[in-house]
């Protein structure tokens, strides 16, 4: 009788795990948790379950929620009861940093299966294959780690994240991040190098280093810089982007850094206010003066560098002039892009408890005026590209002929898809702007 190969083995122990059954995922918030969500779905992948649309019907459904706001609260509350309204039977699991705030009320509602936290997230498939082989565990019985994902292979998007550090000392006063993810945590330098590396094996050829803060990035004597070269050093083709940054903790090393053909001249650098008053409410480690020398020069070395940045409204105590202020800088500054946030009272932050709340339809207002401002601001950033070349990643091709897809300076392209594929990288003159608002992008032709 012939044995058993070890692919053969391989291939029974995947389909005896996930037995044909369908998994379907829903996530909210900041990149590292589109980033943790993807690490879900490969290992789900792996185990041979089927991943499906959120939107189909699935034996099992994971919400990955956000708590950053009370609208984030309200948007992963209506996706968890969508969840349960739309697959009877299924197993719900909640998790994401909703559950590091509301924990023990959401354990109560007898319509979620699993609750787990942000810790034990990664262990979430071997929770779901142990319930269908009958054996029921609590999440708070396995230990937790917040860097036990492995390199991402079924993406939901077309560039992988790598997860570099986790949690935040810094403690402004209206966050609560520090709070549902925990103290500053970094992740071994072998272990990103890695996990870069088998990354690029399955086929990526854009990642993105996420966290939460990880220009403050400390393993043993290395720096967020290291880790940057390091990766850099990695043979291939590629395109290394970085998320979100805090404009404090990296050193002057860091700017030398974009000199590599690898790493994109963008940079998503959070402002949160153009007013030193409110900075220093805020708890901000940083005042206008420092995030200013920053863009200064960065652009001194590439004068097209793209700076997206965030932006609060309406923090307690935030005068006109305040305001003023923050518009001044939204200018000054030139961002293609604002993420614009109305205040939002989070429990247990100090901000809670300031005098001078503002009221919601004066947030309402400046919400709009922010916005208002960006797209200009975005659109004459686009229009100073036109005549030149990008390379873009093609990440779609739709049913039109079009090919969409982002350049180095993250200036979203639309391109007659004519030979183009996806995943691929293609030369292109941008020649037009097309579309309005968070549709706007770059026309361009293929090189």
């Amino acid at each position: 009788m012939d044995l058993p190969t070890p692919q053969s083995i391989s291939t029974s122990l995947k389909l005896a795990a996930g037995t044909g059954r369908r998994v379907a995922f829903k996530t909210l918030g900041c990149r590292l948790n589109q980033y943790e969500t993807d690490a879900l779905a490969t290992q789900f992948d792996k185990a041979g379950y089927e991943i499906v649309d959120f939107n189909e019907q699935a034996d099992v459904v994971v919400v990955n929620t956000c708590t950053v706001t009370n609208q984030s609260d309200q948007k992963s509350r209506n996706l968890i009861n969508q969840a349960v309204r739309k697959n009877k039977g299924a197993l719900v699991v909640v998790t994401g940093c909703m559950v590091d705030n509301y924990k023990e009320q959401l354990e109560n509602e007898s319509k979620i299966t699993y609750v787990v936290d942000n810790a034990r997230k990664g262990n979430i498939r071997q929770l779901v294959d142990a319930h269908f082989q009958g054996e029921i565990i609590h999440p708070s019985a396995i230990n937790g780690d917040v860097f036990q994902y492995q390199a991402v292979d079924k993406s939901l998007h077309t560039r992988s994240a790598i997860k570099i550090q986790d949690g935040c000392d810094n403690y402004c006063t209206f966050c609560i991040i520090p709070s549902v993810r925990g103290r500053a945590v970094s992740r071994p330098l072998p272990q990103i190098v890695e996990n870069v590396k088998q990354t690029l094996e399955n086929g990526f050829k854009e990642i993105v280093i996420t966290g939460v803060n990880i220009g403050r990035y400390k393993w043993e004597k290395y720096s967020f810089e290291d880790v940057i070269e390091r990766i850099l050093d990695i043979p291939g083709d590629f395109r290394v982007r970085i998320s979100s940054l805090e404009p404090d903790g990296f050193s002057d090393r860091f700017y030398d850094l974009f000199n590599h053909p690898k790493l994109a001249p963008h940079l998503h650098l959070c402002l949160q206010s153009g007013s030193d008053k409110v900075l220093l409410r805020m708890r901000r480690m940083y005042d206008l003066n420092r995030f200013s020398s920053i863009i200064d020069r960065f652009r001194k070395i590439q004068p097209d560098f793209n700076f997206t940045s965030d932006l609060i409204v309406g923090f307690p105590g935030e005068t006109e002039k305040d305001f003023q202020a923050s518009l001044a800088a939204l200018t000054e500054f030139g961002f293609s892009h604002v993420h614009t946030f109305k205040y939002s009272v989070r429990k247990g932050t100090r901000a809670e408890r300031m005098e001078n709340q503002i009221p919601e339809k004066v947030k309402t207002e400046r919400s709009a005026i922010v916005r208002n401002l960006s797209e200009k601001n975005q659109r004459d950033y686009y229009k100073s590209f036109l005549g030149k070349e990008q390379r873009v990643l093609i990440e779609k091709i739709n049913s039109e002929g079009f090919a969409t897809g982002y350049g180095e300076h993250y200036i979203p392209f639309k391109i007659k898809a004519d030979g183009l594929t996806r995943n691929s990288f293609q030369k292109v003159i941008a020649i037009g702007l097309d579309g309005e608002g968070d549709n706007l992008k770059i026309l361009g032709k293929s090189q």
